[in-house]
């Protein structure tokens, strides 16, 4: 895919750092010594794990140089670079590992969540947190419109773009951590968010889940695409009493401890 666009991103940035702050605020740990902020994006999640932990060796990890750029403006005196959490291991074990709205674009999570657990520290926490939204209508609807119009040869299988089939039911998660920790977490909220009107529902979902489906197409194809899902979501959304939509958002969160 084409590099990340942090402006795009920040778009909504209180709205997307509000569960990064909660799944924070539920690590048991009092002062790490080395944390990892996995998927760090423009370093917001990365500003709330340093104002915690102050003390603390703190290092943002993300594939996309736009992201790292915006994170070390940000945030000058920590470290970023550039890593995939697929494939990336430390050099030390780690006290925290904490992946906010990262682990649902990659494959394999029986696989993929263990490796990570297993590069704790005793005592060491990986604080987990996913979007669960692919039945929402804004992720449905992306997948209805990439099989039905002219662009449909150049995005492919809607399943694939759209990321079908990668998470697990937050039960699954406990299963899969449970008989290695001393301590797992696993719970669902869905955010209900006040959006302007269904254009900026559409700048939302742009700035990530859209992105598999625009990448591959050209101007044209592009503009045609966001008009004709912008008309989905647009009746999908009905306005609330003030006018509003409101866009549900359900995430998934995970934290769990090793033993020490």
């Amino acid at each position: 895919m084409a590099d990340w666009n942090p402006a795009l991103y920040t778009r909504f940035e209180d709205e997307r750092t509000r569960p990064a702050a909660e799944l924070l605020a539920r690590v048991p740990l009092d002062g790490p010594a080395l944390a990892i902020d996995l998927g760090c994006g423009p370093g917001n999640s990365t500003a709330l794990i340093a104002a915690r932990y102050p003390e603390a060796e703190i290092v943002g990890l993300d594939t996309s140089p736009a992201m790292l750029d915006s994170a070390r403006a940000r945030l000058p005196t920590l470290r970023f670079n550039l890593a995939d959490a697929a494939t990336w291991a430390p050099e030390r074990a780690l006290d925290l590992i904490y992946a906010s709205a990262v682990l649902q674009w990659l494959p394999d999570h029986p696989t993929l969540l263990p490796r990570l657990f297993g590069l704790l520290a005793p005592g060491g926490v990986l604080a987990v947190q996913m979007p669960d939204n692919l039945a929402e209508p804004t992720h449905r609807l992306m997948r209805e419109v990439a099989a039905s119009g002219p662009w449909a040869k150049a995005i492919g299988d809607p399943a694939v773009a759209g990321r079908l089939g990668r998470m697990l039911e937050p039960a699954g998660y406990y299963d899969l951590l449970a008989p290695l920790a001393a301590e797992v977490e696993v719970w669902r909220t869905a955010y209900h968010h006040r959006m302007a009107d269904a254009a900026a529902i559409v700048s939302w979902v742009r700035a990530t889940g859209l992105r598999p489906f625009l990448d591959p197409l050209d101007a044209d194809q592009r503009a045609g695409f966001l008009a004709a899902y912008e008309a989905k979501i647009d009746a999908a959304y009905d306005p609330r009493a003030d006018g509003r939509r409101l866009l549900a958002f359900p995430r998934v969160f995970i934290v769990a401890r090793k033993a020490s």
